[in-house]
């Protein structure tokens, strides 16, 4: 098991490396994250959802994504409450408060989870959540050392050089540990390390000296990480340079989910992909302006109203500009939004952005399915998968965006320039990335976008293969494991 002293110390980017490198060593690996935090999720083929970053690592091992690899999933509505998905499947709401109450409830059900993957693999790497030593929060824990010590997994701490202070966090971290946590935890991996590794032998052996722990290496920074997707909202805290090219601007509102569908756009090289904050104005250059998905859309609707982004938008449109809603996008950009069953808090109805002729209903049956088939205006076929609540029905659905084998999906205005979807990963097909450009005026690139994802895996294990000490983690694991 991998925990870390932090937040973002790079724990997911590193259970998928390893998964792909033991994978690469012929071992039969599967991850594992007993509870995530995240509005980033993805569909499984035993249709549920699991976090974005148990997919990849899924991914990472070659084997398809199951909700086992994540049996806990919180998916935050507001700051203070979170939709709570067991297994892949709706659990219930409860705020933070209610959600320490109630968390060693679940335990049963991470430790199934845990039994099937262990049935079916040579070694599961698992992935804690958050800090290793946030002592308020250890009471019915789940995710880090109540999990750890009923399984009896041993665990490696990881620190994160880059954002400074990893000689005492580590330190500190071993320091509010208990006696039995001491005990399962194994030693320690500096990451994200910038510059000449040895100029930090003497502090590794400071940190050997006051806590026991070997160290098994030291990763330095891997600077092709933004182009695996991200795991949550923090990484758009970290936004790429800002380039040239086809200027396309993405809402950010608070409750922005599955946003690594503009992934694909953002790597294309003359494609300008920027995320606005709230209190910025909308660019009056934009040339398309994406709302992206949201795990509180009505919450996100009045976000975007506080922010005068409504305003910008009828601007934006009356000067030519162009539209698209993906999923809770889609359906602010329609007359009015209902939530009846109260889904996303009390039962409400609030307007839309009237940017289409469509009326949306929020209803309890959630759609967690894969999908293929074709972009009308271009006639390319694309892949990817639907994950909502709600049903949209309106003048403009006449006009659909996709053709899902039969089934229409979608809504476009009269003048073609605003358009809503409820499927995500559509950008990553190729052939409709190229065409959905070239209909925007603009040069598509060569970039093959799932085989650069699985280039990136390689060159991440690799990366880490190098730099720690494989035989030292895999001798961690029980004996008829070991190389």
């Amino acid at each position: 098991m991998f925990m870390g002293t932090g937040s973002d110390v790079g724990k997911s980017l590193m259970v998928a490396g390893l998964c792909r490198h033991f994978t690469q060593q012929g071992l039969c690996v599967r991850p594992f994250k007993p509870q995530n935090m995240s509005n980033n999720a993805a569909v499984t083929t035993d249709g549920g959802e699991i976090g974005r970053a148990q997919a990849l690592q899924a991914r990472a091992c070659k084997v398809s994504p199951s909700v086992h690899m994540n049996p806990v999933l919180l998916k935050p509505q507001s700051e203070i409450g979170s939709q709570v998905v067991v297994q892949g499947k709706m659990w219930g709401t409860a705020k933070a408060a209610e959600y320490q109450q109630i968390k060693g409830q679940l335990m049963p059900a991470v430790l199934e989870s845990f039994e099937i993957l262990k049935s079916e693999a040579d070694l599961i790497l698992v992935e804690g959540a958050g800090s290793a030593s946030e002592v308020n929060l250890r009471q019915g824990d789940i995710a880090n050392w109540g999990f750890a010590c009923v399984a009896q997994v041993p665990t490696i701490l990881i620190g994160d050089i880059d954002r400074g202070g990893v000689i005492a966090s580590l330190i500190g971290t071993h320091a509010l540990l208990s006696d039995q946590e001491r005990t399962l935890l194994k030693g320690f991996i500096i990451n994200k390390f910038r510059g000449d590794t040895q100029l930090f032998s003497e502090a590794m052996k400071r940190i050997e000296a006051e806590t026991g722990m070997p160290g098994f290496g030291i990763a330095p920074y891997f600077f092709a990480a933004h182009k695996l997707p991200a795991e949550d909202a923090l990484a758009l805290d970290q936004q790429p340079e800002v380039g040239t090219g086809l200027k396309i601007i993405v809402l950010r509102t608070p409750r922005i989910s599955n946003f690594d569908d503009l992934d694909p756009l953002a790597l294309e090289p003359n494609v300008n992909v920027q995320f606005l904050q709230g209190g910025q104005a909308l660019p009056g250059d934009a040339d398309l302006v994406i709302l992206a998905g949201s795990k509180a859309t009505l919450a996100d609707l009045a976000f975007v109203r506080e922010q005068g982004w409504d305003i910008d938008l009828r601007a934006h449109v009356r000067r030519g500009g162009r539209v698209l809603g993906l999923c809770g996008g889609y359906q602010m950009l329609g007359k009015t939004l209902s939530d009846p069953h109260g889904i996303e808090g009390a039962p409400a109805t609030m307007p839309g952005l009237g940017l289409l002729d469509v009326e949306t209903v929020m209803t309890p049956e959630k759609a967690l399915v894969e999908v293929c088939g074709t972009h009308l205006a271009t006639d390319m076929p694309l892949s990817g998968y639907e994950m909502h609540i709600g049903q949209t029905h309106g003048a403009d659905c006449a006009r659909p965006v996709l053709d899902l084998a039969g089934r229409p999906d979608g809504a476009s205005s009269a003048n073609g320039q605003v358009s809503g979807t409820y499927v995500h990963g559509l950008f990553a097909s190729d052939g409709f990335r190229s065409a959905f450009l070239r209909h925007l005026d603009a040069r598509p690139s060569a970039l093959v976008y799932e085989q650069q994802i699985e280039e990136t895996l390689d060159a991440l294990a690799e990366h880490l293969a190098v730099n720690l000490d494989m035989q030292g983690l895999l001798a961690l694991t029980a004996e008829d494991f070991r190389a």
